[in-house]
């Protein structure tokens, strides 16, 4: 039989392989939350279509036609993506009194939520890892490059 010490070891490693696997989920829910939130609660934002007209570094700028009667931005910027090419016609939302635009619909959602995808495959080491739980392991895995794949079909 382990001695009180090796238990109170035992317990305290797997507090802070659990601790640290829900700091990972936690930041990549906060980092996700930032963009997802304008993409699933865009009732009330400006819609409309980015037509990519150049591309630099990290973003990617052109006109935007908005829907319905809201005001015309001649240049909106996106973050950078495979699919921002020149010329592609992308359906956007417009962050609120910015011209920072965050893509819409499905495509927009996965792409918004990749950084869980990737805080799920790491939180997935960590459990395997640290706390011994392969079940729980392989799900949070799964799940993360599930939705990592989604995201770069989608896009």
């Amino acid at each position: 039989m382990a001695s009180k010490r090796t238990q109170a070891l035992l317990y305290a490693r797997r507090a802070a392989m659990a601790g640290i696997a829900l700091l990972l989920l936690v930041a990549g829910v906060r980092s996700s939350w930032g963009t997802a939130q304008h993409v699933m609660l865009s009732k009330g934002r400006e819609h409309g279509t980015l037509t990519v007209a150049s591309c630099g570094g990290e973003t990617c700028t052109g006109p935007y036609t908005p829907e319905g009667r809201t005001a015309n931005h001649p240049r909106v910027t996106i973050e950078k993506s495979i699919a921002a090419k020149k010329g592609a016609r992308l359906p956007v939302v417009l962050k609120p009194g910015t011209t920072e635009a965050v893509r819409a619909g499905a495509p927009g959602i996965l792409h918004a939520w990749a950084p869980l995808g990737g805080a799920l495959l790491l939180a997935a080491l960590v459990v395997a890892g640290g706390l011994r739980t392969t079940r729980l392991a392989w799900g949070a895995a799964l799940a993360g490059g599930a939705l990592l794949g989604a995201a770069f079909l989608a896009l």
